[in-house]
């Protein structure tokens, strides 16, 4: 049977293995804090979007997977929505943003590059990218999305590029950020 001391020692020594191994190493970098976007939720409404009512949504799902601090949801019956898309007849054309919450611009989902072949959830993409503050980058290759219509009648890339991204997490960083430069004018996507 081990002595009242020997006891006090094994118990002194098993506290201090565990009061060392729970204390952070002192070679150890602390742990960078995690920065947390707010994310901006706009809404857009497709109730005049016709036939692209499903191309419409797949243009903001391509966001949405692609972004993180601006959610593009459908607008629930009765509440204002900041991006309204509209079909016409005409080339599609939107209004420079980035637009904010309580804010509105416009998307004209263009028939006339429907019925030259271009791709519908390409060009609803496209055009929500110039709500959230991206011009054209014409000319341009397929794989960037706001290329528009010089990525050709075949390009069907409908996510934005890492710079295309990057954009657009910087315009909604902060409420605080500037609108670009002819923010509010509508760009026309034809060729």
């Amino acid at each position: 049977m081990p002595s009242r001391t020997a006891a006090r020692i094994l118990v002194g020594a098993g506290a201090l293995a565990l009061s060392t191994s729970l204390a952070p190493a002192a070679h150890a970098a602390p742990a960078a804090p995690q920065r947390l976007l707010a994310t901006t939720t706009l809404y857009y409404d497709d109730s005049q979007a016709a036939e692209f009512k499903s191309a419409v949504a797949a243009g903001a799902a391509a966001w949405n997977s692609s972004v993180q601090n601006v959610r593009l949801v459908k607008a629930p019956a009765g509440r204002r929505a900041e991006i309204r898309v509209i079909a016409d007849n005409g080339w599609p054309r939107a209004t420079l943003g980035p637009v904010r919450p309580g804010g509105q611009v416009t998307v004209w989902f263009g028939r006339q590059a429907v019925a030259e072949g271009y791709n519908t959830t390409r060009i609803a993409s496209h055009e929500m990218g110039h709500s959230l503050g991206l011009p054209d980058r014409k000319p341009g290759p397929c794989s960037s999305l706001m290329s528009g219509s010089t990525g050709g009648v075949s390009c069907t890339n409908a996510l934005p590029n890492a710079s295309e991204r990057a954009a657009v997490e910087s315009n909604y960083a902060s409420a605080a950020v500037a609108a670009p430069a002819g923010a509010g004018r509508i760009l026309v996507d034809a060729p």
